[in-house]
């Protein structure tokens, strides 16, 4: 796993860096109770700290090799859906617009397949 430290320290820049590393995004706040008004989410690593009950967020657009991490620390199960409205799936069978279930303290790990598969395994519980 690249450590971005190391990655600025050789010599590459900040943006080159985050290209490399991922970037990561803290105190963020699920909204909406559907595909369409759900959070979208922009970076690799996300940390959602902040939800109402039946909120989500969104993955990036599908593609082969994308991943994003999710930690949920919102007290709340969260949704987790895909930011295309047809044609992609949660782990290949599930509809983007049906959304896969986050629970509270876990972390989703999500990766793309495919470009039209998206495939999420929970970590267990941090607590």
């Amino acid at each position: 796993m690249p450590i971005p430290s190391r990655i600025l320290a050789s010599g590459n820049s900040p943006l080159a860096t985050t290209s490399i590393a991922g970037d990561g995004a803290t105190g963020l706040v699920a909204t909406g109770t559907t595909q369409t008004d759900a959070l979208q989410l922009s970076a690799v690593f996300n940390a959602i700290t902040t939800s109402s009950a039946s909120t989500g967020v969104k993955l990036p657009p599908c593609e082969a090799g994308a991943v994003v991490y999710i930690y949920n620390l919102s007290g709340q199960t969260l949704q987790i859906y895909t930011k295309e409205t047809s044609g992609v799936t949660l782990n290949a069978a599930v509809p983007g617009s049906t959304g896969v279930a986050l629970g509270n303290t876990k972390t989703g790990i999500c990766y793309g397949t495919s470009a039209t598969t998206w495939a999420i395994t929970a970590a267990l519980s941090s607590t």
